[in-house]
């Protein structure tokens, strides 16, 4: 049982753009629980549709999971930017205790929003920090999955160069994935190139996959990437050009099987359920809490060729092996990989 509702907000513009009115719609949906608690109420905002397939879908995985652990959950979809402050406020006033904002771009929004409600606790998915008592930030541990990926790439490659086309150049879990992915690979192979190229718009399929079929003529034979729906141009590229890439989801694998080695698969329902379950035992305050293969509440994310298997099965059972062994090496805690700015620079 779940009830939709509409919601419609006027907002006016301040000085000079006082005589702009925007106004913005976004439905909210609640799902009743009757196990829970009357405090144990989640509010889970996202900036897009919820079936978009991709990273939006993620969080409403986040919702499901926060209804099975009890929780009266309601969820926004398309909540923009300009609306991110009020939205976050009106749940707080609502009496939702924990509020989740599917982007880093909550970050700002719930550092403001957040001293105001002492008694909620506001995370941040995708975020890089914590702030204060009660804001706190979740991700994956990109280093880890970059890593993984730069390993399997340079021991697939008979070319000796890779690539990777991402978006967002500079943001912090960017940063973690492409640079751990140049690491990944070296530790393989020193002498691999690793050519980078950053694209405008995480969206843009066009355009990624022109920026893989760059790297492609330039002598790549393998593409990575961290993008959303453009992360489809890098496959189609891949597949064209007969060379292999990895994605973000198991349909991606779908799309070509031949092409695609493995996806990471990140696992937002499971990171909001460990977050949620920290939050109630008072863990999580206003920090910046990294969930990989290391972890003892949930990996984070996973390397998925199907929702069976791990690796495409033309990867080499020695390839695999070294995967096995990296991965048993991040979940010791013997390997810890820390990334620069400068080894996620673009080009080679």
């Amino acid at each position: 049982m779940h009830q939709k509702i509409g919601w419609s907000r006027r907002r006016r513009g301040i000085g000079r753009y006082s005589a702009v009115a925007l106004v913005v719609s976004f439905f909210v949906t609640i799902f009743p629980s009757f196990t829970a608690s009357a405090q144990d109420k989640a509010a889970v905002l996202l900036p897009g549709s919820i079936n978009d397939q991709s990273w939006n879908a993620q969080g409403y995985a986040g919702v499901l999971r926060l209804k099975e652990k009890g929780w009266d959950v309601a969820y926004s979809e398309n909540v923009q930017p300009a609306d991110m402050a009020q939205a976050l406020q009106d749940y707080a006033r609502k009496g939702y205790t924990l509020i989740i904002g599917h982007t880093g771009r909550f970050l700002s929004p719930m550092e403001l929003v957040g001293p105001k409600f002492p008694k909620t606790t506001f995370i941040v998915g995708s975020g890089n920090a914590g702030a204060g008592k009660n804001v706190a930030s979740i991700d994956f541990d990109n280093t880890q999955f970059g890593y993984l990926i730069g390993v399997l790439a340079a021991r697939m490659s008979k070319t000796g160069k890779i690539g990777s086309v991402n978006g967002l150049e500079g943001l912090p879990n960017v940063v973690a994935q492409v640079g751990a992915y140049r690491k990944g690979a070296k530790s393989v192979n020193p002498n691999i190139q690793v050519k980078v190229i950053y694209v405008q718009d995480m969206e843009d399929a066009a355009g990624a996959k022109e920026a893989a079929l760059s790297l492609i003529a330039w002598g790549a034979d393998y593409v990575s990437g961290k993008l959303n729906a453009g992360q489809l141009g890098i496959i189609q590229a891949a597949k064209e050009k007969g060379v292999y890439a990895n994605g973000r989801s198991v349909e991606d694998t779908a799309m070509a099987p031949d092409t695609v080695l493995t996806n990471i698969v990140e696992k937002w329902g499971d990171m909001y359920g460990a977050a949620a379950d920290q939050s109630k035992a008072g863990a999580l305050g206003g920090k910046f809490e990294l969930y990989g293969l290391n972890s003892k509440d949930c990996t984070g994310a996973e390397l998925l060729y199907t929702k069976e298997k791990e690796l495409n099965p033309i990867v080499p059972q020695d390839i695999v092996d070294a995967i096995q062994a990296v991965k048993k090496k991040f979940a010791s805690g013997e390997l810890k990989v820390s990334v620069t700015k400068d080894d996620a620079h673009g080009g080679i």
